[in-house]
């Protein structure tokens, strides 16, 4: 077993994991990165979702040795006025209900935001469309997603 170096939240890490680990257990197992979750464990739902190299992906089948070039960001480390934005829409648009997948939504929509700072609803279902809530709370979301969108336009974004 070789370690394995991970740029996680700006921060070099070794890994001592074997290298077909997937990420998502090198962040909650290893890193004690907590926020990203565990849904289904196939890249369907996307509770386990994280930012690669900018890019929302998925971390529960992703394995850490196909990651030692690039920039992994989590709900733990995603900073920035989207991110900032987004995490006030949802608190004042109280859109968490059980919270399970709400780590993936917000690296979702704050993704979204910065590759598009006024979103349509057509962008917002097509960004959004991998991460699933058991609650149901996608209108709220969506909404927030607006909120955050209309907070970053009043910034002067």
């Amino acid at each position: 077993m070789s370690q394995v170096g991970l740029n996680v939240n700006g921060i070099q890490q070794k890994i001592g994991s074997s290298n077909d680990t997937p990420l998502l257990w090198v962040l909650r197992d290893e890193l004690k990165l907590t926020g990203t979750k565990f849904g289904c464990g196939a890249s369907l739902c996307g509770a386990c979702t994280v930012l690669i190299d900018g890019i929302p992906s998925r971390s529960c089948q992703r394995p850490v040795s196909t990651l030692s070039d690039q920039r992994i960001e989590t709900i733990e480390g995603l900073v920035g006025k989207e991110a900032d934005a987004i995490r006030a829409a949802w608190r004042e648009l109280n859109v968490v209900q059980c919270g399970w997948c709400q780590s993936g939504q917000i690296v979702a929509a704050t993704s979204l935001l910065k590759k598009s700072p006024a979103p349509s609803d057509l962008q917002i279902d097509q960004a959004m469309s991998g991460n699933l809530c058991r609650c149901g709370t996608y209108p709220r979301i969506k909404k927030a997603i607006h909120l955050a969108a209309q907070t970053l336009k009043r910034m002067g974004q």
